[in-house]
């Protein structure tokens, strides 16, 4: 809870969004993202929704800059498991990519809403400066993967994404909420989740394999 004071610099400006985009993760690891509103995250900063209006006009703007924000976090653990010549055979590439993803996963929960949800109403300003953030890493990720296995930069990149949309879907399937497991159960389907991380490992090791062996 923050009493509101007027941000006055831009300093300020980015420690109100910041208190803005917590309360509104927080509120994400709590309830779906449907019952998530602007007078909810006002309520959760003790601030009016008038003053929450001052920085953000949608809630989707606050999930955009959550959604960058996460990626970050991923990448910057990516980059700094698979340094320069590391020399990971596929195994070892597979295990860490696989823990990199599992430590951080919670890009992955707000990915899975990105293209459906959050990308549709924010401005095209902000979502410009977001793709442009988001491709600059990912480029950075690409010349980073081809130099150290040897493939393509075209292999590299295609790689990295495929892994990414999998782990969206298989984060998902691992993560079920407590309505999907109640309605497979009245349903009388008896499903094993699997182990996340276990799962993208094999995934990762599977494509990464045939992407060394086509393209050696």
């Amino acid at each position: 809870m923050t009493d509101f004071i007027r941000a006055r610099s831009s300093g300020q400006k980015v420690e109100r969004m910041s208190e803005i985009k917590k309360a509104a993760d927080a509120q994400f690891s709590e309830r779906p993202y449907h019952e998530i509103t602007l007078t909810t995250v006002a309520e959760r900063l003790s601030w009016s929704r008038a003053n929450l209006y001052k920085y953000v006009t949608t809630k989707e703007e606050i999930f955009l800059e959550l959604t960058g924000d996460k990626w970050r976090e991923y990448f910057t653990a990516l980059k700094a498991a698979f340094p320069p010549g590391c020399g990971y055979s596929a195994e070892v590439a597979a295990e860490v990519w696989a823990g990199i993803l599992n430590a951080n996963c919670e890009h992955l929960k707000y990915s899975s809403i990105l293209c459906s949800i959050i990308e549709t109403n924010v401005t095209i300003e902000k979502l410009a400066a977001f793709k442009k953030d988001f491709h600059r890493q990912i480029d950075e990720l690409t010349v980073l993967f081809y130099q150290n296995f040897g493939i393509s930069e075209k292999k590299a990149y295609e790689l990295i994404m495929t892994v990414h949309y999998h782990a969206v879907g298989m984060y998902g399937y691992c993560n079920a909420g407590p309505m999907v497991m109640d309605a497979l159960e009245r349903a009388g389907v008896k499903l094993e989740i699997p182990d996340f991380r276990e799962k993208m490992k094999d995934f990762i090791y599977m494509n990464l394999r045939f992407v060394l062996k086509t393209e050696n």
